[in-house]
């Protein structure tokens, strides 16, 4: 496993963590509580595939992927709802910027094996 992978795999550990605690860090409505309900569904199942993918499971990866983009995609509509707090929408850029991160770290190993043949 190579240390980007790895990073990846920590970026991906990160913003799954701060799903989990989402529904706690919520007034209930910026996020509301069933969106913050389904982020923290989302980042178990993350959490999950984090721990597979570390152990080596790299058939965990790409549903991880899909997990974490879904998750940054849930954020998109911050931008577009009306009286959104400054500080939410900061949070979802950073979560957008950070699972597309996240994803390129992941990726980037399988690449350089790609080339590597």
């Amino acid at each position: 496993m190579s240390r980007t992978f790895r990073a990846g795999l920590v970026v991906f550990g990160v913003l799954s963590v701060g799903d989990l605690l989402t529904p706690v860090l919520t007034d209930g409505e910026h996020p509301p509580m069933s969106v913050a309900l389904i982020a923290a569904a989302l980042g178990l199942v993350s959490l999950v595939l984090v721990v597979l993918a570390w152990r080596g499971a790299r058939r965990a990866v790409v549903p991880l992927i899909a997990v974490r983009l879904l998750s940054g995609l849930s954020a998109v509509p911050a931008f577009f709802a009306g009286d959104i707090p400054a500080i939410a929408m900061v949070a979802a850029g950073f979560t957008i910027a950070l699972a597309i991160a996240g994803t390129a770290l992941v990726l980037v190993p399988a690449r350089e094996l790609a080339g590597a043949r």
